[in-house]
């Protein structure tokens, strides 16, 4: 029977017991994929439309427009300008000092959850190794048994365990990649929206003092 032709349980119980972990790595790297897609997805506006927006709002000196435009946006962008726009008036350090907490308290929440996919994309084909030894280890076992009984190995005696040893280690591959190119994606858009907010931190510093 062709691999790719098995049945979904077939496949897991060939695999032994090691294929819960890897099972359970697979549905948990999966979970957060999604609520960590979703999450990045509900900032719908452009860190850079939002920087404009309110650029455009305090060189009309409108800077209560300006907050309210900033606390109606669900982006850590708007939440950081906000934070700064309410101490306007008050000295530059200050204001930079001010958004600067907000800034580190926001990073936190962006890069919730994603050590999760590294750790799973690290320990699934480790899991996928650990199978493969232990399959090999029952097919020397065989191998054994079978020789202290002064009895022939045939080929479908050592098939178990070669068997599982090939498919721990493809789950634990099949987990571990689509884990690390998330985790590398959403670490590229959360580099990218910290690069937003810096510069968007620095030229509201720069707006503000000057008023």
């Amino acid at each position: 029977m062709e691999i790719w032709h098995m049945k979904t349980w077939e496949f897991l119980l060939s695999g032994g017991p090691l294929m819960i972990p890897i099972l359970a790595c697979s549905l948990l790297s999966w979970v957060v994929i999604i609520e960590k897609f979703l999450f990045l997805c509900s900032f719908k506006e452009n860190p850079s439309v939002i920087r404009r927006k309110v650029l455009a709002l305090i060189k009309e000196n409108k800077i209560t427009d300006a907050i309210s435009l900033c606390e109606g946006i669900r982006s850590p962008v708007a939440k950081i300008l906000a934070a700064g726009l309410l101490k306007f008036g008050s000295p530059k350090e200050e204001i930079k000092e001010v958004m600067a907490h907000a800034c580190q308290a926001e990073i936190p929440i962006l890069e919730q959850r994603l050590t999760i996919l590294l750790t799973i994309a690290h320990i699934a084909p480790l899991l996928g190794f650990l199978g493969t030894a232990t399959g090999l280890a029952l097919s020397f076992h065989t191998i054994q048994t079978r020789a202290t009984s002064m009895l022939a190995v045939a080929a479908s005696d050592l098939a178990a365990g070669i068997w599982q040893a090939l498919i721990t280690t493809i789950a634990g591959l099949a987990v571990a990649i689509p884990a690390y190119i998330f985790y590398n994606y959403f670490l590229n858009r959360i580099n990218m929206l910290l690069s937003a907010i810096e510069q968007s931190m620095n030229e509201l510093v720069e707006y503000l003092s000057q008023l």
